[in-house]
């Protein structure tokens, strides 16, 4: 990777245009997790967005209590996706690297595959807890909905449509680590509740876009 400095690869540190580059790259990281999580942090920033145009107007004065805490929480939000994307990284980077760990003897091939079973564990984690925390937006933005400025309606529209990205995201890198992993029970449970979270969360994402397109009249 063309950075220099641990620090300076942060997600948070980066450029729109560093950020890109660095995705586009053959480096290792950042990848589709890293990419997930921004979506994320797109999706809070843009529901801070509708509450920072809502509050402060007499016509939302009602809400404003409501509207001020989930602005807060939003914040919250944005940071945890954003250390999570800097958490994708980290785990998945020495997974890379361990595909290459010798493999001999009985005795590197069983600690090569203890390895990577760690590994693989922590690389389908950080994505399951990117999809909680993308699940989680759903539930302020229908509030956002029905409650924030209507002048910007279009803009729940779009939050959602990030946190769909970032559930649909969060669930293909679940997958793709789970499925190599030798523990079959503890995989299934890291695929049975990114299940539970991807069909709901989805279902929730598209429910808030439908319903934003019925207010903008389509």
């Amino acid at each position: 990777m063309f950075f220099q400095g641990k620090e300076n690869m942060k997600t948070g540190n980066m450029s729109v245009t560093d950020y890109t580059n660095a995705l586009s790259s053959k480096a290792p990281v950042p990848g589709g997790g890293g990419a997930s999580a921004l979506s994320g942090a797109l999706s809070a920033s843009l529901a801070q967005m509708v509450c920072n145009l809502t509050i402060g107007k007499k016509k939302y004065a009602d809400a404003e209590e409501e509207i001020t805490r989930i602005g807060q929480e939003m914040k919250e939000k944005q940071d945890k996706f954003l250390f999570l994307a800097d958490q994708d990284a980290e785990v998945f980077e020495p997974l890379s690297r361990a595909y290459s760990l010798p493999a001999l003897t009985e005795e590197e091939k069983k600690k090569k595959e203890q390895i990577m079973e760690d590994l693989l564990a922590a690389a389908a984690n950080v994505p399951l807890r990117i999809m909680e925390e993308a699940a989680a937006v759903s539930d302020g933005l229908a509030v956002l909905l029905e409650k924030g400025s209507t002048l910007a309606v279009s803009d729940v529209g779009c939050a959602a449509g990030f946190v769909r990205a970032a559930i649909s995201g969060g669930m293909l890198n679940v997958k793709i680590n789970t499925k190599l992993m030798k523990d079959r029970e503890k995989a299934a449970g890291l695929d049975r509740r990114a299940g539970e979270l991807f069909e709901t969360g989805i279902r929730k994402a598209d429910d808030i876009c439908k319903r934003v397109l019925e207010k903008m009249g389509s």
